[in-house]
Formats: C-alpha cells, sequence, structure tokens
C-alpha cells in the first residue's frame, strides 16, 4: 500500500456510513425487557425520593452557608498592599507597556495574597523578588523610550 492509498482510505473515513441495519428496535426491546425485570422493591420510593430530595436541599443550603461565612470574612484579610487604590499603581503611558504592567501587577497581587497564606515560603518570596524586579526594569523601559 502506497502513500495515495492510504490517503484514499483516509478521506473515506470522513464520509458518513449508514448502518447495515436499525439498532433502535432492538435497544428499546432490550430496555422495557429490563424495566420489566426489575424488581419493584428496587425502583425508588416517593418516601425514599422525598428523602432524597430533603437531603440534597439542606446539602445546599449548608454550601451556600459556608460560601456566605467564607465571603464576609475575607475582605477583613486584605492586606494593605491590596487595598491600594488603583491610582496609586503605576500605569504607563506607552500602549506597548501596558498590557505586560497590567500582568505584573496581577502577578505580584496574587504572590502577596499566597505570601499570606504561606509566609515561611522561600519559593513565593523569590518569585515576588523576581515579580518586582521586572516591574522595576519595565518603568525604566519606559523612562528610556521617553
Amino acid at each position: 500500500m502506497n502513500e495515495f492509498e492510504w490517503l484514499r482510505q483516509t478521506r473515506a473515513l470522513r464520509e458518513p456510513v449508514t448502518p447495515r441495519r436499525d439498532l433502535w428496535p432492538a435497544l428499546d426491546t432490550a430496555l422495557d425487557a429490563a424495566d420489566a425485570a426489575m424488581p419493584i422493591a428496587d425502583k425508588p420510593s416517593r418516601r425514599r425520593q422525598g428523602w432524597l430530595l430533603a437531603a440534597s436541599v439542606a446539602g445546599l443550603a449548608l454550601f451556600a452557608g459556608s460560601v456566605v461565612v467564607h465571603l464576609r470574612e475575607q475582605p477583613a484579610s486584605v492586606s494593605a498592599a491590596q487595598a491600594t487604590p488603583d491610582a496609586a499603581r503605576w500605569r504607563p503611558t506607552d500602549p506597548r507597556l501596558a498590557g505586560a504592567a497590567v500582568e505584573l501587577d496581577a502577578a505580584s497581587m496574587e504572590l502577596r495574597q499566597a505570601i499570606e497564606q504561606a509566609p515561611d515560603s522561600p519559593a513565593l518570596q523569590r518569585l515576588l523578588y523576581r515579580t518586582q524586579k521586572q516591574q522595576s526594569q519595565l518603568r525604566q523601559m519606559e523612562h528610556q523610550a521617553g
């Protein structure tokens, strides 16, 4: 078999193929037979469905309550670095540098949040230092560009 024959066969695979016989009647009868063979005790009762519904509503309420409690606690843990207004952040006048400045600001903010959760992590400290160094280099680039 050469390459052209192989390509012809792979192109033929893209064309729709109709089945030789219809499979739905066999599937339908098999499902009906399985449903009829199921004992009545295995089918969920109305009472059991009610309990399952009540348990799911209770679980959903518990989840929603924990989210609300978590969101209420979060603003209290915002650091002073994150609480600075947007006007205090550096925005380059050169549009070519603006995207990089936004990304570096976001990265430094995320790193500060991570450092609040793990203050003894030297890897996070190094990443924050590198990010601040890149921000400084970006400021120098804007100053040099004039």
